[in-house]
């Protein structure tokens, strides 16, 4: 056999055994861990993605209409119920008031005087009619002439025509004084609407007027989030949203922290379905607040739908599907032992 050839052959049969000993002992050693079955805690999980939201969100406006002379707190701030949030300008309504207030006292006054009239002409009335009765008397047994009886029955009668005018004048004057009380009553409401208060413990999320703008009733001035009605709307597909309850446990990451775990319960889960993708709306609320929070955030959540306890696990990796069907990959030959594809990490 030529030299050569011999050469070949023994660069053939060396490659073929480092190539060998790459693939038996190599590989295995580098690329595959033993990993054992242990037992403990399964959980079945559904995952969706979804957004911070909130069941009550309140919107603070002007409650009159006007220039705006202070706002007293501003976004990213958290606001106590009844703290005072907005101060409007009520103009000229301080002076109304004022005059409004005068003119009840001054028809209060006018009813306690006409009341002092009226009690004047009570005890003129009963000291005329004690005069007419005796002049009756007298004229019947034709010792006072007709002209004095005439003159006794005109001054009864003229206090008791007295009397009703009086009487009509009073219930004018109450009458006054009661819409003199509305009309202060009406201003006090409007200068009270001048203050914008909180409704609610909670967070304030948007400011949209600043101090000077002038602005309508109906104008949105800030909005403010109850803390407590706080949850993510996920999206969950229908055809594995049966197995969502309410009551559930469930693990929230915000896009913003991804790797810390908050924990939720799912609270409720929307009647209708989205039409075109198909999937429902499952409200999850937290356990424990995020400070801060932001609303329309992203955030991933993972809703535990049942548990298993006492079961034997493997990892996911060293599960593949044949045919069809999962089977465990590694060597038959290792009893109670599962080879994983990847790295060294159990």
């Amino acid at each position: 056999m030529k030299p050569v050839i011999k050469y070949i052959l023994t660069v053939i049969v060396i490659a073929a055994l480092g190539l060998l000993v790459y693939v038996k002992v190599f590989v295995p050693k580098h690329t595959f861990s033993i990993v054992h079955p242990v037992t403990g805690q399964l959980n079945v999980t559904v995952q969706g993605i979804g957004n911070v939201n909130a069941l009550s969100i309140y919107t603070i406006t002007a409650q009159t209409g006007g220039k705006i002379l202070q706002i007293l707190t501003d976004e990213g701030r958290w606001v106590k119920k009844g703290d005072l949030l907005i101060v409007m300008d009520g103009v000229d309504l301080p002076q109304q008031l004022e005059t409004a207030n005068a003119d009840f006292k001054k028809a209060e006054y006018d009813v306690k005087a006409l009341q002092g009239d009226l009690k004047n002409q009570e005890a003129q009335k009963t000291l005329l009619q004690i005069t007419f009765s005796r002049y009756q008397k007298l004229y019947k047994q034709k010792f006072v002439a007709q002209a004095e009886y005439d003159k006794a029955l005109a001054e009864l009668q003229g206090i008791r025509a007295a009397i009703k005018a009086t009487q009509s004048r009073i219930k004018s004057s109450q009458s006054a004084v009661i819409a003199a009380a509305k009309k202060v009553a009406a201003l006090q409401e409007k200068i009270a609407r001048l203050h914008v208060y909180s409704p609610v413990d909670g967070y304030v999320i948007t400011r949209e007027a600043e101090v000077s703008q002038y602005v309508q009733p109906s104008s949105t001035i800030l909005k403010i989030v109850d803390p407590a009605s706080l949850w993510v709307e996920v999206k969950i597909d229908e055809r594995i949203s049966a197995r969502i309850r309410p009551g559930q446990q469930a693990g929230i990451y915000l896009r913003s922290q991804p790797n810390r775990q908050y924990r939720g319960v799912v609270k409720r889960i929307d009647a209708m379905t989205d039409p075109v993708t198909l999937e429902r709306t499952v409200n999850v609320a937290f356990n424990t607040l995020p400070k801060p929070f932001f609303i329309n955030e992203q955030a991933r959540v993972v809703v535990e739908v049942k548990r298993y306890d006492h079961v034997i696990k493997i990892p996911l990796a060293t599960v593949v599907q044949k045919k069809g069907k999962n089977r465990c990959v590694g060597d038959k030959k290792q009893a109670g032992a599962f080879y994983a594809r990847g790295d060294s990490r159990r």
